[in-house]
């Protein structure tokens, strides 16, 4: 199949109403970071493609048209090669604005599942081991929380994409955009229903403290486990 689209805007751009937008309009599926997440093994393979071993991009993106948010948009140059036919786009917004957001939301996921969990269930270490080395330490340098220097790389990477790829190829878009320059860039009819607004911040950080007090429960289950074949035993 191969990709006919490809983001190359950071996360926290309105990726994920891209990939809803999208889907909507044909481009079934949309890879985006919630496919790794179904997909455990697809950490490995972005991982070692950070470190330089190229996975096999038409198995990694069997069944998928298009490709936004990250670990993707790390890789645009390399999938702009693999896939010269297609489009790309660039979404983006307000530095200050994205910054904050991200620094609530996906930067705080950081801290949310425990070490000893991971330890516990090791395929659990796959995402999260990508995640730090391919953005946090590879795209920040470690130093995400230096806040002009993250917005620094925010506005390096967006203008490096807007060098790399040809103006006739490249849609630059705001989510709040709506449909109208989104679908004239892709060709297609406008839907007769609103621009998709998903995965807003304060969704993000409910769903943050959720996987906070997840391990806390976790914790009492398996305590409650042990107690109880403890009991069993003796």
């Amino acid at each position: 199949m191969g990709l006919k689209v490809i983001g190359a805007g950071f996360g926290r751009t309105g990726t994920t109403s891209l990939k809803s937008a999208l889907e909507e309009v044909g481009f079934n599926k949309c890879y985006h970071m919630v496919e790794v997440v179904k997909r455990p093994t697809h950490g490995v393979l972005w991982h070692k493609a950070w470190l330089g071993e190229a996975p096999n991009w038409e198995a990694l993106f069997s069944g998928f048209q298009a490709s936004v948010d990250w670990p993707g948009a790390a890789f645009y140059k390399q999938l702009i090669a693999e896939y010269p036919d297609a489009k790309v786009i660039l979404t983006v917004r307000d530095p200050e604005k994205w910054y904050g957001s991200t620094a609530a939301t996906i930067f705080n996921v950081r801290s949310v599942i425990p070490k000893w969990l991971t330890r516990l269930f090791p395929p659990m270490r796959r995402m999260p081991d990508m995640v730090e080395s391919v953005i946090w330490q590879g795209i920040f340098d470690g130093r995400f929380a230096d806040k002009p220097y993250a917005v620094e790389v925010f506005k390096r990477h967006n203008e490096a994409v807007k060098e790399h790829v040809p103006p006739e190829k490249l849609l630059v878009f705001n989510v709040k955009e709506g449909w109208e320059p989104l679908c004239r860039f892709l060709e297609v009819p406008i839907p007769d229903r609103p621009f998709p607004h998903l995965n807003d911040r304060k969704m993000f950080e409910r769903m943050v403290l959720f996987r906070k007090l997840l391990p806390y429960g976790l914790s009492l289950i398996i305590l409650l486990l042990l107690v109880g074949g403890w009991t069993l035993i003796f």
